[in-house]
């Protein structure tokens, strides 16, 4: 075991080695700003990349997908990025998954260390960059507006690999559900699209083919058809946009994105059953009023599984389901078989 500190700009740096495992504490006067985790080779290393979106739906990672990130990051250093946690995605990508140089995991504790010199090097210089599960409020709160912000960007522009799953896949939008008020079930959000936890965000990251976009993951398991649908109702009632599209992941799913917009879609359910559903609006919601059910009617659908394709930039695929939508009085129904919506 290796024990060392450091002094950078009046903040220590603890390092210990275990084994295998590196790791960091940084103490800026009495709080720890950010603990850092990293297996693999400790230095460095710059690797050719290709870009790429990874967008994951929660629950259990998917080995392939992964893969698909540390094949772009051209066997470079993949870092994941929290708020909470622990450091479990580490040996899973650099042992199971593979492909990598060393994977490094940054908890970030304090908003000081959004400012911090090594942890800013560490995110720009990923050659692949994932965005933990947690609490997208963390994320928003916490990066919105500082230089880490600036650094998830520039790994995107390289380009390289950047992804999310859960909290980490509600930031990488053009808008955010950000559950600043925790979250909201979507009978709640249907009822009242002004409810309090109906809080969102439309000026965080800037991720490319993600314009007009929002996203929700764990879509089925957790029944967000509804809430999703209230989501775009806002947006569009509010004028931020004109034309809103949504992306519905379930869990254990999993999208590839090209930068030309082609969509891969991962699963690990053995079944058949995951699926990715895109929605687009058809204009202004007919009633999106403060403690009034949403009336919304004629929202598209797109269904995507395994087999059928989809492109986020042209909103069009091929072999999969397509259906509309409709919220009438807080009630929503569809135009497939029974009303069901999924």
């Amino acid at each position: 075991m290796y024990l060392g500190q450091r002094t950078l700009a009046g903040t220590l740096v603890l390092i210990m080695v275990l084994s295998t495992t590196m790791i960091s504490l940084s103490v800026s006067g009495e709080k720890i700003t950010y603990e850092s985790y990293i297996v693999g080779n400790p230095e460095d290393v710059t690797t050719p990349t290709e870009g790429g979106l990874l967008l994951a739906g929660g629950s259990n990672d998917i080995a392939a997908a992964m893969a698909w990130m540390t094949e772009k990051s051209g066997v470079g250093d993949f870092v994941v990025i929290r708020c909470s946690g622990t450091d479990a995605y580490n040996p899973w990508i650099y042992k199971t998954v593979g492909g990598v140089d060393s994977c490094e995991t940054i908890i970030f504790l304090d908003s000081d260390a959004c400012w911090d010199d090594v942890v800013l090097a560490k995110i720009r210089g990923a050659e692949a960059l994932f965005i933990a599960g947690g609490d997208q409020w963390d994320y928003v709160s916490m990066w919105k507006d500082t230089p880490v912000e600036d650094a998830i960007h520039f790994v995107m522009s390289k380009p390289a690999p950047v992804g999310g799953t859960s909290a980490g896949l509600a930031v990488l939008g053009e808008f955010s559900f950000t559950a600043e008020n925790d979250t909201v079930e979507s009978e709640d959000a249907l009822m009242n699209p002004y409810n309090r936890r109906v809080c969102l965000e439309n000026d965080f990251l800037d991720m490319p083919n993600m314009d007009s976009i929002v996203t929700d993951s764990h879509f089925v398991a957790r029944d967000r058809m509804g809430r999703l649908v209230t989501f775009l109702a806002r947006i569009v009632e509010d004028d931020w946009a004109q034309m809103a599209r949504g992306i519905g992941i379930d869990e254990k799913t999993a999208l590839g994105v090209e930068l030309n917009g082609d969509v891969t879609l991962f699963g690990l359910c053995k079944d058949g059953t995951a699926a990715a559903y895109f929605l687009q609006t058809p204009g202004p919601p007919k009633v999106c009023e403060p403690k009034t059910p949403l009336t919304y009617e004629g929202i598209s659908v797109y269904k995507m599984s395994i087999g059928t394709t989809f492109n986020i930039v042209s909103w069009s695929g091929e072999g999969g389901a397509e259906y509309t939508l409709s919220a009438v009085e807080g009630v929503l129904t569809s135009s497939q078989d029974g009303g069901i919506v999924y």
